[in-house]
């Protein structure tokens, strides 16, 4: 799940580590008799984040199970410019060390530890069972949403138009 694959540094990331992560174990994969189906969820909603569980962009999740339980975030500039404010995204924790993108070696370990070691079927309440959306995400649809607005119009003041 992401906010952006236009503009965000992160969520693109995010994504190539993790085609890439499935390419790369897709031949296990199969001899274990794993079928991989990648979900690809754009929230573009405070809405839709409330329904899906959404807590920080990106997320990935292996069979409704989150890889990385713990949230932690930091500015996300790309964001920011997205929506003209300050937004944090997630900040992926793995082997001690913080990375703004999701290490390719990380995604493949938790698809090879849910493989073989977890119960292979999904989890429909995901990894929290909480759907409120955080503040952080609020404020990115509220901002996103404003801004949005205002470049409807010819010159981005829609009030204030002196274009015509």
């Amino acid at each position: 799940m992401y906010l952006d694959l236009d503009v965000c540094e992160r969520c693109q990331g995010a994504k190539k580590n993790l085609e890439e992560a499935v390419s790369e174990v897709s031949r296990v994969l199969e001899a274990a008799g794993a079928e991989v189906n990648v979900h690809k969820v754009h929230v573009t909603s405070e809405d839709q984040a409330r329904k899906l569980g959404f807590r920080s962009s990106p997320t990935i999740r292996i069979n409704g199970k989150d890889i990385q339980l713990d949230v932690r975030e930091s500015l996300c500039e790309s964001c920011g410019d997205l929506c003209g404010e300050d937004v944090d995204c997630r900040v992926w924790v793995y082997q001690g060390r913080e990375y703004t993108v999701p290490p390719k070696r990380m995604i493949i370990d938790a698809i090879l530890r849910e493989i073989y070691g977890g119960t292979g079927k999904e989890d429909s309440k995901g990894s929290d069972t909480s759907r409120e959306v955080p503040e952080n995400l609020k404020r990115f649809f509220r901002a996103r949403a404003k801004k949005e607005a205002n470049t409807n119009s010819c010159c981005g003041y829609p009030n204030r138009c002196n274009c015509r």
